[in-house]
């Protein structure tokens, strides 16, 4: 057998399209009514039944493509009961003329009923169209066999009508899914990306300001420590370039002891008193990433929002109903009055933390407290027990 002549697995499980599965109902519905065509023309009618025959076969196809196409769910909820009617009168008076070679048209009403009448209402109709089919069959002579053979064959088109319909408008509800799920995707990418640039470069850029401002002031007095700064101006921009890229590939793991000796450095340069306290013993990669990102944005809203003198990074174990938790507390003693009374402005930062906090079992927090110091205190897990999402770093 040649390479490619059979469906592979994957094409065996790829969605058939919502165009061609409708195809599939069209064409099947085509071969009833050309069947009942045929039984009529078999009967040789006359051309004025003929013409009826026809009409009444077009108008049946009309509305039974109404009835079955994926898009008119509204329209159905609307008017499905008039439609019905009026395919009950296009099923059951022409066999007033054509008798039981009309009668298989009545595999149409049956699934019509189960499509837009509600359950179990839908399936009390279709025994009573099945019934009326048969009854028909009998008092128009047809013999037990035959009347027999009408009514299976009402039974399975309306079934097959029914369950080729449902069928089309499940292959359309996946695919419209599975482009919600694919926006959805994008959108998050999109936030994932938006949220790591802003944690990224507003501590870099801000620590590259503070640095530069104090090289411009040292340039003149001290050059040799103003050289010193500019290669710590040097190292932040390549770290924030590092940074970048790796928030392109995905994910990134940032260490906990580094981003606290970093902060450290930057608030000295910022002529901040600054105590670090990392006593929370060793923490999973995961946890120490969020936790470095909480220092992060901790010290980058000090060096933007307040007027800070002193500053306190602490890090010590905890306890919680889940298990044991990691606390890190940033406080300084410069918040401004828009924080001290809990107004904080619609910022993204505290809003980015607390969704990278909180998705690995945490819980944030953040406020003034009663001697004006602003806290933020992040309580995570030591070891987070929950998987990152596919494509969402969680820096």
């Amino acid at each position: 057998m040649p390479r490619g002549f059979l469906r592979s697995d994957r094409q065996q499980r790829d969605t058939l399209p919502p165009q061609l599965a409708f195809a599939i109902v069209l064409m099947v519905l085509c071969g009833f009514v050309l069947i009942a065509v045929l039984n009529v023309i078999g009967s040789d009618p006359g051309p004025w039944l003929l013409a009826g025959c026809i009409f009444s076969s077009v108008a049946l196809f009309a509305i039974q493509t109404v009835h079955s196409y994926p898009g008119t769910e509204r329209f159905r909820e609307r008017y499905g009961l008039w439609t019905l009617l009026g395919q009950a009168v296009l099923t059951y008076v022409p066999m007033l003329f054509f008798g039981v070679t009309w009668g298989g048209m009545g595999g149409f009403l049956a699934g019509s009923s189960l499509l837009i009448i509600a359950a179990p209402a839908c399936w009390v109709a279709f025994g009573v169209i099945v019934a009326v089919t048969g009854l028909a069959a009998v008092v128009d002579g047809t013999g037990w066999v035959d009347s027999s053979y009408l009514v299976v064959s009402t039974v399975l088109t309306g079934l097959i009508v029914y369950g080729l319909t449902r069928l089309s408008n499940l292959v359309a509800e996946v695919h419209r899914a599975r482009e919600e799920l694919a926006e959805m995707a994008v959108a998050r990418e999109r936030l994932r990306f938006a949220r790591d640039l802003h944690d990224l470069l507003g501590f870099g850029l801000s620590a590259i300001t503070l640095k530069s401002e104090l090289t411009f002031r040292l340039v003149a007095t001290r050059p040799e420590r103003a050289r010193e700064e500019l290669v710590g101006i040097l190292q932040i921009s390549r770290q924030a370039l590092a940074d970048v890229r790796s928030v392109a590939r995905g994910y990134r793991e940032m260490s906990l002891d580094a981003e606290a000796a970093s902060a450290e450095d930057v608030l000295t340069a910022a002529e901040i008193e600054a105590r670090i306290d990392l006593d929370c013993g060793p923490v999973s990669d995961r946890a120490g990433t969020v936790l470095a990102t909480v220092i992060r944005e901790g010290v980058t809203n000090v060096l933007r929002h307040s007027k800070a003198q002193h500053c306190v990074i602490e890090a010590c174990p905890a306890s919680g109903p889940d298990g044991p938790l990691v606390r890190l507390v940033v406080a300084n003693d410069g918040a401004d009055e828009t924080r001290r009374t809990g107004s904080q402005d619609g910022g993204s930062g505290l809003g980015n933390l607390r969704t990278r906090v909180e998705e690995i079992g945490g819980r944030l927090t953040a406020g003034a407290d009663a001697a004006g110091w602003f806290r933020l205190t992040a309580e995570v897990p030591r070891t987070p027990t929950t998987s990152p999402r596919p494509n969402h770093a969680h820096p």
